[in-house]
């Protein structure tokens, strides 16, 4: 979300690719019934782009922007959206620290696996809030990383968790924080719509593969391993052993693995009117 907030996956490929494959359907579900053509959306931490272009989709003709830290995200996600033929979405670089945009501007802020990921969750909070209109709606999901589970047992994937929430605090970040979004917008000053949860779960073969194929190579090969590294808590034959056990997760039929998260919808609310 800034240089302070080194973050954790990094860009690369196999970051990039199982990102490209989130919906609003997929990762936003608790936010479609607010949904409402004409809205003008802002989103946050917007990646590749798929969650926003599906956000542009359904409130159509309002318009909807994307930010985020990494120029080249900013790029890819334009591209998506040109090659779709989706007109009512742009791209930009930012971050959810100094939104570039006038208090009041949006109908609704969304970010999406951002939270955890920044030191200063409360003043991006904050932020959100600040350019959002009086009555709009800031919507939040983030990941709870040590509630995930799988089967089979697997001490490399024990080793991977473990390691995961070790890397993921020294880049400052919560892994954790999807349990605490609502007392983080409550904090903030914001009227709670709704708090609640949901999960990802990988289990069909082509799920099992995606998702374990893009961790074998994460292990091994994308900033995570640079952080876990750093952080002293792993080395590189355990980074490995993480890698060939996600292929072996992956290519057994009972494979099963589920990844819990948080979800706060709030309100911002219009300011009292001055009294006479």
């Amino acid at each position: 979300m800034s240089a302070h907030d080194p973050y954790v996956h990094g860009h690369h490929e196999s970051v990039v690719r199982s990102h490209a494959r989130r919906t609003v359907e997929d990762s936003a579900a608790y936010l479609i019934p607010h949904l409402s053509r004409g809205m003008r959306v802002l989103d946050v931490g917007s990646g590749p782009g798929t969650i926003t272009v599906d956000l542009a989709r359904r409130v159509h003709p309002g318009l909807v922007r994307g930010i985020d830290v990494e120029p080249t995200m900013a790029e890819r996600a334009t591209g998506l959206a040109e090659s779709q033929g989706i007109e009512n979405v742009e791209f930009d670089t930012g971050s959810g620290y100094e939104i570039d945009s006038p208090d009041d501007t949006f109908d609704l802020v969304h970010a999406h696996q951002v939270l955890q990921h920044v030191s200063d969750p409360s003043r991006v909070m904050a932020e959100m809030l600040r350019v959002v209109k009086p009555g709009g709606l800031v919507a939040v999901r983030d990941a709870i990383y040590s509630g995930t589970v799988w089967y089979p047992d697997s001490e490399g994937l024990d080793s991977w968790r473990s390691t995961y929430l070790s890397a993921a605090r020294y880049a400052h970040g919560d892994p954790d924080i999807g349990r605490r979004l609502r007392a983080i917008a409550l904090h903030a000053g914001a009227t709670i719509v709704a708090s609640s949860a949901s999960v990802w779960c990988y289990s069909a073969e082509d799920e099992r593969e995606s998702w374990g194929s893009a961790w074998a190579e994460r292990a091994t090969d994308s900033h995570f391993a640079v952080m876990a590294v750093e952080s002293g808590a792993a080395q590189a034959d355990d980074l490995h052993s993480m890698s060939r056990a996600w292929r072996k997760w992956a290519r057994d039929e009972s494979g099963w693995f589920a990844i819990p998260h948080g979800e706060v919808i709030a309100r911002k609310e219009a300011a009292p009117a001055p009294t006479a």
